[in-house]
């Protein structure tokens, strides 16, 4: 599966990702990652901070999906494959690790997770179907984020 020009835009632009696995007794769990990028045409990587439950489920089963959702357009894409786990100290995590921006929590990442996307599907919110259109649903959006934000 090939990483579309817009689904790069995406990712790169939303960097917030929910990540679902499997529990072991078969329960979602899901959990954001705010480390999001894309690593090439196939592949999403993000920095593990504090994840005991998805990693103890990627070590028992790699299924992974990955949703991105862009709050204002209400669109994105769904992202499902195989996850695997790159160590501290190795090469490989030293690569991953400069392509990251210096970050409060960057000497906190203790793995990377390498997710090999097996396909993809749009994500699209049903107000589209109703006639909304994208200026429309920002306009909205934008007013509404705005109007819960604290105020003083």
């Amino acid at each position: 599966m090939l990483l579309t020009a817009d689904m790069k835009r995406v990712v790169d632009e939303q960097k917030l990702g929910f990540v679902a696995t499997v529990n072991a007794d078969g329960t979602p769990n899901l959990s954001p990652k705010g480390t999001m990028q894309v690593l090439d045409d196939e592949h999403i990587v993000f920095a593990e901070i504090r994840s005991p439950g998805t990693m103890a489920n990627i070590a028992r089963q790699p299924a992974m999906e990955i949703n991105f959702v862009d709050p204002f357009a209400r669109k994105g894409y769904r992202f499902k494959g195989t996850a695997r786990v790159v160590a501290k100290d190795t090469p490989e995590f030293a690569s991953l690790i400069a392509r990251y921006p210096v970050s409060l929590l960057a000497d906190r990442y203790r793995t990377f997770i390498v997710v090999k996307v097996t396909s993809a599907a749009p994500l699209i919110s049903p107000a589209y179907d109703a006639g909304a259109t994208e200026p429309v649903l920002r306009q909205h959006y934008r007013a509404y984020f705005e109007a819960i934000q604290p105020k003083g």
